[in-house]
């Protein structure tokens, strides 16, 4: 048996090879058709002209729902743990499925709402993705310290906390440098004033972005414990 057809470890091996390749696709294709600076452009930059936002749009929906399934086979995970030893508080659990799904909702906004066209929704979208997912992996950091020792071990406790904490420190100067970014071409000259903040905001969004592929990473021990399966009943 291969290792990622133990329990339901293929769902964040899956969404974190999806994820990861669409960041990394996109980004080619709008470097390679000069869309974009080399330098750091935002995510949703590299996805913002066709063809590149066809990609970037269907990929990045494919990635929510990928992440709505694995998020929600946590929250049953974390559940089952729970009913057996307690060791979880269930509004704890739930609210992290809340958090997790309304990241999910903030990445089809996302991909559906370009930059481009409709920015104000596109920001929206964007903020509810990045505050929901950053709370999310919070929340979650936590949840493994309670559940520990029945869920994940002591070192993959601390591996997610650290990457909690790398998270929530890239988060803010992504949101903070990107209200003193005023132009809103996908190419920013290097003598423009508010180049400096564009760069950082940019680079800390990367950041923020692969430590959610990170820490979904470190599901994939988890998901090897358990599967879950449809019961269906009559009505009578």
């Amino acid at each position: 048996m291969f290792w990622f057809t133990q329990g339901l470890c293929f769902l964040p091996v899956f969404l974190v090879i999806w994820s990861s390749t669409t960041f990394i696709v996109s980004y080619i294709i709008a470097l390679f058709r000069h869309d974009v600076d080399i330098i750091f452009p935002y995510i949703s930059d590299t996805g913002a002209n066709p063809p590149e936002s066809c990609i970037f749009g269907l990929m990045t929906f494919i990635s929510a729902y990928a992440g709505t399934a694995t998020i929600y086979a946590r929250y049953k995970f974390v559940e089952k743990l729970s009913e057996e030893t307690a060791v979880v508080r269930p509004w704890l659990n739930k609210t992290g499925l809340v958090l997790g799904m309304l990241s999910c909702l903030g990445m089809c906004i996302v991909a559906t709402f370009q930059e481009t066209v409709l920015t104000a929704v596109h920001d929206i979208g964007a903020l509810l993705f990045f505050i929901s997912g950053v709370l999310y992996i919070i929340f979650q950091s936590v949840i493994s310290y309670y559940a520990y020792p029945y869920g994940s071990s002591m070192s993959m406790c601390r591996a997610r906390v650290g990457i909690a904490i790398i998270a929530v420190l890239a988060f803010f100067p992504t949101v903070i440098c990107a209200f003193f970014v005023k132009q809103s071409t996908l190419h920013i000259d290097k003598e423009d004033k508010d180049y400096p903040f564009h760069v950082t905001s940019a680079a800390c969004e990367w950041i923020v972005a692969f430590s959610f592929v990170c820490f979904f990473l470190t599901y994939i021990t988890d998901f090897k414990m358990f599967t879950l399966r449809v019961k269906m009943e009559y009505e009578e």
